[in-house]
């Protein structure tokens, strides 16, 4: 599968024939027509209904399908998909001086944007990174050549992390009240589209440590709605979900992964609207990462990925900063009871009502930037979800996630002009998602062999 990115503005343009998916749960309607001008979605129906203007460029898509693009509702541009971008997880700053890694990710985030147009991804939310991030918003907005991009800058957290850089930082400590305040408003300031919390919980915390942080944690969900930003929760233990919730957080990031979650939990999030965005890839990431495995190994396609990335997973990490697990011939990586969790916990969460919204927290190592997508989708199948559920996640709701949803996930009038054409039913089967023969990002065309 080889793809060719040849971006050039199509505007307007019409694409007929397909049968439309149009992100919202509706039943297909065969043989659509969609038609884009200035960017945005100006008619789209059945052919019979829909006339295409004179002079408009025609995209013949009989026999395929067009869904609305995938929204990658949990990504990090400062991550780089393996250990170079998380010392922490391995650190391999001899070969891959950090400071050098982070001026490449800022400089150069090109790379990415074409994985993820070139794998069906026209949106991504960035929750958390360094504060460069929150420029990548102006920059992709109208570039045809990336996704939307919003972003959220720095992750207020629980733990003074020392993964920084001596001149910025991309975790900043909640250490007091004052400095809550002044984040939240900082992030304000700067743009932030939304402030998160990295809701950490130390095995050596003692009630009282527990107590502090908690108020903390509602301390920033109170200056958060004080300034009119969402908050956002990583919140990967039970208890702190709910906690999360009862501060605020109109996001959570990640699934529940260390116990089922339970009626509690479930009255909160519907009481307060929450999105739930489950990362289940991301478990099986690290795996793939510290067991080695190559491009070719990994459980989706790896053609849109560039070079550079490939070659590292190539690589792969030496003996002595792999775990022991990793180095036996029969690896038993853990993690696997966390993932069957995440997965029954995304089915008793979709099925109580509550908004799920698709997101790999790519970037971290083994869960790449764009066709990532793919392996997250095929778990939330996996985890019992009907493949429309799958894609009203991967779309509309990965929108609303963002808060753009007035503005594109859905293929309606007047939202922007982001669809991609597949050549099998995503659903009978969301691995068809896979099937990708061009991408529109607002009457830009991707086109190409794959």
């Amino acid at each position: 599968m080889l793809l060719a990115l040849a971006l050039t503005l199509q505007l307007p343009l019409a694409v007929k024939g397909a049968t439309l998916l149009d992100g919202t749960g509706a039943a297909p309607v065969p043989n659509a027509t969609i038609v884009i001008e200035h960017g945005r979605i100006t008619a789209v129906g059945p052919a019979d209904r829909v006339k295409i203007p004179r002079g408009v460029k025609v995209i013949d898509a009989r026999g395929k399908w067009v869904i609305p693009g995938l929204v990658d509702a949990h990504v990090h541009y400062s991550q780089t998909g393996w250990f170079d971008g998380r010392p922490d997880a391995a650190d391999v700053r001899g070969s891959y001086p950090y400071p050098a890694v982070v001026a490449s990710l800022r400089d150069h985030p090109e790379r990415f944007f074409k994985a993820y147009l070139c794998s069906g991804v026209t949106a991504t939310f960035d929750v958390g990174g360094y504060p460069w991030t929150r420029s990548l918003m102006a920059r992709s907005e109208h570039d045809p050549e990336a996704p939307h991009v919003v972003a959220v800058g720095a992750l207020l957290s629980t733990i003074d992390f020392w993964l920084n850089l001596p001149d910025q930082r991309q975790f900043v400590y909640m250490a007091s009240d004052s400095a809550v305040r002044a984040e939240v408003r900082s992030h304000a300031a700067l743009g932030s589209a939304a402030i998160k919390v990295w809701y950490i919980v130390p095995r050596s915390w003692t009630t009282e440590d527990s107590a502090r942080m908690s108020r903390l944690v509602h301390l920033a969900g109170a200056e958060a709605d004080s300034v009119g930003l969402p908050l956002l929760v990583h919140a990967t233990g039970l208890r702190e979900a709910k906690d999360a919730i009862r501060a605020g957080a109109r996001v959570l990031v990640h699934s529940v992964f260390d116990q089922p979650v339970d009626s509690e939990f479930i009255a909160l999030a519907k009481e307060h609207h929450v999105i739930y965005i489950p990362t289940l890839t991301v478990l099986e990431g690290y795996v793939n990462g510290y067991l080695n495995k190559g491009p070719d190994a990994l459980p989706y396609p790896t053609t849109c990925v560039d070079s550079a990335t490939k070659a590292k997973l190539a690589q792969g990490l030496p003996d002595s900063l792999r775990p022991t697990w990793a180095r036996e011939p029969n690896p038993n990586p853990p993690g696997q009871f966390g993932l069957k969790t995440g997965l029954a916990n995304l089915k008793a969460v979709q099925d109580a009502g509550i908004t799920v919204a698709m997101g790999t927290d790519a970037g971290n190592p083994g869960t790449l930037h764009g066709p990532s997508v793919y392996r997250e989708m095929e778990l939330m199948q996996q985890a019992g979800l009907t493949p429309t559920q799958v894609l009203v996640d991967a779309t509309r709701n990965g929108a609303m996630a963002m808060g753009r949803e007035k503005e594109f996930g859905t293929l309606e009038v007047g939202k922007a002009g982001d669809l991609v054409v597949l050549d099998a039913d995503p659903l009978q089967n969301t691995a068809n998602l896979r099937r990708v023969d061009r991408v529109v990002k607002g009457g830009a065309t991707a086109s190409g062999e794959r």
